[in-house]
Order: structure tokens, then C-alpha cells, then sequence
């Protein structure tokens, strides 16, 4: 049985919203609520023809900006410095290879508004409730949705 003095392990993904408000906001919840470590996985977004050649095969400086400034911010909300890993272009891989190979408790995803978000059209979410996880959505709205 795990101790309550243990830290939840917590992933959160997110791309072009990892240093807004409404995540900010979730992380600083969810670090209030008990021990907690967090780890920013942001996927590595493939554009052009990269998303239908091979998706892998790009940089991830852009991935890595992300990084660079969430970091800071994602750091303070959480309490303790928070570590940031560039993931699979496929958002539904990259969790499932950071669960798969590092082990966490919950998920954290943040995406933009439904009516821009590819990845509530892809229904990522859910996709990543197949983990066995507790899965949790923030949106630019400001409203976690459980």
C-alpha cells in the first residue's frame, strides 16, 4: 500500500497551451490537494509534408520552446521544479510511450477550445483514459472537464 506521503506522479500534456491560465491554474489544484511530481510531455508536432512523409524524421525545436517557456511558470503553480519531455508527433503514442515507460498515477491534458482542437477531434481524452489512468481536460475555458 503506498504511502500518503508518496508523490502522485502526474503527466501533463499540452502544446500551445502549456503556459495559460486554466493549466496553470489545474496544476496548482492538483499540487494543493497532496504530494505531487510533475512532467510536461509536449508532443512533437509535425507540419507540412512531414505529417504525411514521416512525422519523426523533423527537429524538436519547437517542441523544446514550448518547453523552455512552460517550464518556468508550470514550476511555480507546482511548487517544485517540474521536467519537461519532447513526445512522439502522435499525442496518443507519446502518452501511452511516457506511461509505458516511466510509469505515472494521472493525467493532465490541455488543449485548446473544442472548436479548434485537433486533439478533442481525435478524442484524446478518452484515447488516453485506456491508459487506466484518471484523466483530466483543461481548456483555454477555463473548465477542467473529469
Amino acid at each position: 500500500m503506498e504511502s500518503s506521503e508518496t508523490p502522485v506522479r502526474v503527466l501533463v500534456v499540452a502544446h500551445k497551451t502549456a503556459a495559460t491560465q486554466p493549466l496553470l491554474d489545474a496544476v496548482r489544484e492538483r499540487a494543493a490537494r497532496g504530494p505531487a511530481t510533475f512532467t510536461l510531455l509536449v508532443p512533437n508536432a509535425a507540419h507540412g509534408l512531414h505529417k504525411v512523409v514521416d512525422p519523426e524524421d523533423q527537429g524538436a525545436s519547437e517542441a523544446g520552446a514550448v518547453i523552455e517557456q512552460a517550464l518556468p511558470v508550470l514550476s511555480e503553480a507546482a511548487g517544485s521544479a517540474v521536467e519537461g519531455i519532447v513526445g512522439d508527433p502522435d499525442p496518443v503514442a507519446a502518452i501511452h510511450d511516457c506511461v509505458n515507460a516511466r510509469g505515472f498515477d494521472e493525467i493532465i491534458i490541455s488543449t485548446l477550445p473544442t472548436t479548434v482542437s485537433r486533439w478533442l477531434k481525435l478524442d484524446l481524452p478518452s484515447k488516453a483514459s485506456g491508459t487506466g489512468l484518471p484523466v483530466t481536460t483543461v481548456t483555454p475555458s477555463g473548465v477542467p472537464v473529469a
